[in-house]
C-alpha cells in the first residue's frame, strides 16, 4: 500500500514537471518568436538621385552621404535597383503592394483635392504586419490619399506623422528652396471670398501645407525648417515604444528633404530663412537627410532591425540646381533631342535609384550587388523575413529577393517593365521594358529639362535597344539589323504581350478614384486664411479642427 502511494506520488510528481516544462517552453517559444522576428525600417528618400549616395561615385570623393556610406560599407549596395515608377503615388503604391499601377490602379498622382487614394480592395505591406502583431507606423510624406479611409491608418498604420502629400503641394510662412520660387502664405483673405486651393507656376497659394497626426491636422501651415528634428522625435518614440513593449515593429520613413531641398539653418544665429549659395542647397540638404538616417541607424542597431533606403523615383531635372544627380545615367539620346531625362521618364536617370539594405550579422558587410531589382520587391521580401505569407486571392509583381539579400545570390529579375510616369504616352502603360543587360523604349520625349526644352514625344515601332552594359548613358541603341537587335526585340515583345495578357485577365485588378473636389483639401480651419492653425499634438489630449 505503501509502496502504491509512493508511485502514485511520484507520478504526480512527473505530471506536474511535465506540465511545467511543456508551459515553460510553450513561454519561451513565444518569446523567442517576439526576440526573433525581425524589425524592419524603410526609408524612402523622395527624388534622390543614384549619383547622390556618395559610395555610388567613389571617383567624385565627396562626403555628403556618410551614414549611408557607413550602412552600404556594414551592410549591401544593390547597383541595378529600380523605383517601380518615375512619379510619386504610382511608385509608393507600388513599393507597399507589390504590384505594378495597372494591377493596383494607382497610375499617377494624386492631388490636394483629390478624394480618394489607393483603391480600397488593395492590401499594403503594414496591412499584413500589423495581423501579424507588428507595430506598424509611419513618418513623412504619405501621398496615397488624405480623407476618409485613404488615410495611412486606415491603410494598416497604427500610427502616423507627416504630410499627406508633396511638401510643395500647400504654401508655408517661410518656403522651401524651389523653381520657381514660391511666395509665402497671404496672411488674410478678403471678407466673403471662397477659400480655393489655387496654384501658380507650382506653388500653391491658398492652403497651408499641413502637418498631421494620425487622423487630425497638428498645425497648418506647417514649418518646413523644424521638420527633419519633428520627423526625427517621432521615429525615436516609435522604435523606444516598441522596444519597450517587446512588439516588433515596422518603421515607414518616407522622406520628402530633396523633393523641395530643405537645407538647415547655417548657424544657429542665422536668421529664420538661412540663404545659401544656390549650388550647396541642394548638398546642405543631403547631407541633413543623411544625419537623420543614422540617427535611425544608432536607434535601432541592437532591435534586430534591417534597414532597407531607397528612393521613389530619380531627380526632378527641371529643377535645375535643386535636382540631384542620376551620375552616369545620362540618357544621352533624349537629352541630345532636346528634353530631360530623368524624374517621369523611363530613361535609367528616372528610375534607378541609390539603395543600401543594412541588417547588423545577417547581411554579409561591404557586398555589392548588381542583380536587376525593383521597390516592388520590398513587399515579398519583407513579408518572407517576417514568416508572413501574402493573400492568394491576387497576382504579384514584386519577387522575394531574400537569397540576393542574405547569401549573395547574384540572380535578380530577368524582366522589369517601367510604366510612362508623366512624360511621353499613356499613364501607367507599360512601354519601356528591361530584359536582362538590355532595355527597350517603344515611346520616348515630353519631359521638361532644366532651361524648360521638353523634346517632342516619339512613337517607336520597332523599339529603340540600348545595351546597359556597353553604354550606361543610353546615347546609341542597337542597329535594327542585327540578329543581336532581333533576338532581343523578339523577347521583349513575347514578353510585354505575355505580361498586358496577364493584366487584363487579372480580376484582383484594382482602378483609383481621380475624381476632385476643393472640399476634400485638407483644412484645419475653414475661417481662417490659408487654414492656419496652431501647433499642438495628440499626445497631449489635443487636436486641430478634424480634416
Amino acid at each position: 500500500m505503501v509502496e502504491a502511494l509512493n508511485q502514485l506520488q511520484l507520478s504526480g510528481v512527473l505530471l506536474c514537471v511535465l506540465l511545467l516544462h511543456t508551459v515553460s517552453q510553450q513561454g519561451l517559444g513565444t518569446g523567442e518568436r517576439v526576440r526573433t522576428q525581425p524589425n524592419f525600417i524603410i526609408i524612402l528618400a523622395d527624388d534622390i538621385g543614384w549619383g547622390d549616395l556618395d559610395v555610388n561615385q567613389p571617383e567624385k570623393k565627396t562626403n555628403n552621404t556618410p551614414n549611408l556610406n557607413l550602412m552600404a560599407q556594414q551592410g549591401l549596395r544593390l547597383t541595378d535597383f529600380h523605383s517601380p515608377a518615375s512619379t510619386c503615388s504610382p511608385s509608393r503604391a507600388a513599393i507597399l503592394t507589390g504590384r505594378y499601377g495597372l494591377r493596383n490602379g494607382v497610375i499617377h498622382n494624386f492631388g490636394v483635392n483629390s478624394v480618394a487614394g489607393l483603391p480600397l480592395s488593395e492590401i499594403t505591406l503594414p496591412q499584413l504586419l500589423q495581423q501579424a502583431g507588428y507595430y506598424t507606423a509611419m513618418i513623412g510624406k504619405w501621398h496615397l490619399g488624405h480623407s476618409g479611409p485613404y488615410i495611412p491608418t486606415k491603410r494598416g498604420f497604427d500610427y502616423y506623422m507627416g504630410i499627406p502629400y508633396s511638401n510643395d503641394m500647400g504654401c508655408t510662412d517661410t518656403p522651401g528652396y524651389n523653381l520657381p520660387p514660391c511666395s509665402p502664405c497671404v496672411s488674410s483673405i478678403p471678407e466673403g471670398t471662397r477659400l480655393r486651393t489655387s496654384k501658380h507656376g507650382g506653388c500653391y497659394s491658398k492652403v497651408g501645407l499641413p502637418l498631421v497626426e494620425n487622423s487630425s491636422i497638428v498645425e497648418q501651415p506647417l514649418d518646413l525648417w523644424t521638420l527633419t528634428e519633428t520627423y526625427k522625435s517621432a521615429a525615436l518614440r516609435i522604435i523606444h515604444r516598441a522596444r519597450t513593449r517587446g512588439q516588433p515593429y515596422l518603421l515607414y520613413v518616407a522622406l520628402a528633404h530633396m523633393h523641395v531641398p530643405l537645407a538647415p539653418p547655417l548657424s544657429p544665429d542665422a536668421p529664420t530663412t538661412p540663404h545659401y549659395p544656390s549650388d550647396d542647397v541642394y548638398t546642405a540638404s543631403l547631407q541633413e537627410l543623411d544625419g537623420l538616417i543614422g540617427e535611425l541607424k544608432t536607434a535601432s542597431d541592437k532591435d534586430n532591425a534591417l534597414i532597407w533606403f531607397t528612393g521613389d523615383n530619380g531627380p526632378w531635372e527641371q529643377k535645375c540646381q535643386y535636382a540631384g544627380s542620376v551620375g552616369p545615367f545620362t540618357g544621352k539620346w533624349q537629352t541630345n533631342k532636346g528634353g530631360g531625362s530623368a524624374k517621369q521618364t523611363t530613361w535609367e536617370g528616372g528610375h534607378r535609384v541609390p539603395t543600401v539594405v543594412y541588417w547588423p550579422g545577417r547581411i554579409p558587410a561591404n557586398t555589392t550587388s548588381s542583380a536587376l531589382l525593383s521597390g516592388m520587391d520590398i513587399f515579398p521580401t519583407v513579408l518572407s523575413l517576417a514568416g508572413v505569407t501574402p493573400p492568394s486571392d491576387r497576382r504579384y509583381d514584386g519577387i522575394d529577393a531574400t537569397n540576393i539579400v542574405l547569401q549573395r545570390e547574384l540572380t535578380g529579375r530577368e524582366f522589369l517593365f517601367h510604366p510612362n510616369s508623366g512624360a511621353a504616352g499613356v499613364f501607367g502603360d507599360l512601354q519601356t521594358v528591361r530584359a536582362g543587360k538590355y532595355k527597350a523604349f517603344y515611346i520616348t520625349g515630353a519631359a521638361e529639362a532644366c532651361g524648360g526644352g521638353t523634346g517632342k514625344q516619339q512613337l517607336h515601332n520597332p523599339p529603340l535597344i540600348f545595351d546597359l552594359e556597353r553604354e550606361e548613358a543610353e546615347e546609341s541603341p542597337l542597329q535594327f539589323d542585327t540578329p543581336e537587335y532581333e533576338a532581343v526585340a523578339q523577347k521583349v515583345a513575347r514578353k510585354r504581350e505575355e505580361l498586358l495578357w496577364d493584366i487584363a485577365t487579372d480580376k484582383s485588378v484594382s482602378t483609383a478614384d481621380y475624381s476632385t473636389d476643393e472640399s476634400a483639401a485638407p483644412c484645419c480651419d475653414p475661417t481662417q486664411a490659408v487654414c492656419r492653425c496652431h501647433p499642438t499634438s495628440q499626445e497631449d489630449g489635443e487636436t486641430c479642427t478634424k480634416h
